[in-house]
């Protein structure tokens, strides 16, 4: 048995989310399948984060056990020929040691979440970002959010689904950024919350447009209450981006 570690890169448009499903199809789902038709077994893939519908990813670390004597780039090969037309491509493939777990060996995840901010209608972006065509100011945006970067209780900016046994976790980092006319969120942490960074993108885009005070970020989180939540971000606008790792495969 030889356990591969996957990166995976996907467009989440047409899947339940990455996590299998039982009444749709998923990213999961794609590569197992796959997984089946080149060796016969049936291996199940394990992935850094789990994404919701329509999220999409650039570098997912994932991991399989496979019996089949079989070298890391022909696999990498025949997984993405099998995945066709299935938007999700495996993009580096490694044997790793059996220890090693693409979920609980994982020490910190990085997300992007994208706005196109005008008003002329998507069309290369269309499902790849969330389009507001309110002026946004950035700044105000960055400044508010600087009050949920460390450790906090997320109680608001958690979905009532999270599974997630406590709501406190630390934010790493949470930086908005602004190239012509897309305004781009950057989150890292060691793990995230159901729905945290869609949340607190959310409760931004609101600074941003004038509805809400740069202190209502703060006066929401200190809330501890899913109530004082102002808007959930759709789920087309974001990316999961990097999983880290102490040691390298």
């Amino acid at each position: 048995m030889t356990r591969f570690a996957l990166t995976l890169e996907f467009d989440g448009t047409p899947f339940f989310g990455l996590q299998r499903q039982k009444d749709g199809p998923s990213v999961q789902q794609a590569v197992e399948d796959a997984a089946f038709r080149v060796t016969g077994e049936e291996a199940r893939l394990h992935s850094a984060g789990r994404t919701d519908t329509g999220v999409h990813a650039l570098a997912m670390r994932s991991h399989m056990d496979i019996e089949k004597d079989i070298a890391p780039f022909r696999l990498m090969e025949a997984l993405n020929a099998h995945l066709r037309p299935d938007p999700v491509a495996v993009t580096h493939c490694e044997v790793v040691p059996d220890d090693w777990h693409a979920r609980y060996s994982c020490t910190g995840r990085s997300y992007v979440y994208r706005i196109v901010n005008r008003r002329a209608p998507l069309t290369l972006d269309i499902n790849r970002a969330w389009q507001i065509g309110t002026p946004l100011d950035h700044e105000a945006m960055n400044r508010a959010a600087q009050a949920l970067v460390g450790l906090h209780d997320f109680t608001t900016f958690r979905s009532a689904h999270c599974q997630s046994e406590s709501p406190v976790k630390t934010l790493d980092r949470l930086d908005i950024i602004r190239e012509g006319e897309e305004v781009r969120i950057h989150a890292a942490a060691r793990s995230f919350l159901h729905h945290q960074v869609r949340s607190m993108v959310g409760c931004l885009a609101l600074v941003g447009m004038g509805r809400w005070r740069e202190e209502q970020v703060a006066e929401a989180l200190a809330a501890r209450d899913r109530q004082a939540l102002g808007l959930n971000a759709p789920p087309h606008g974001l990316y999961f981006v990097e999983a880290v790792y102490v040691t390298s495969p």
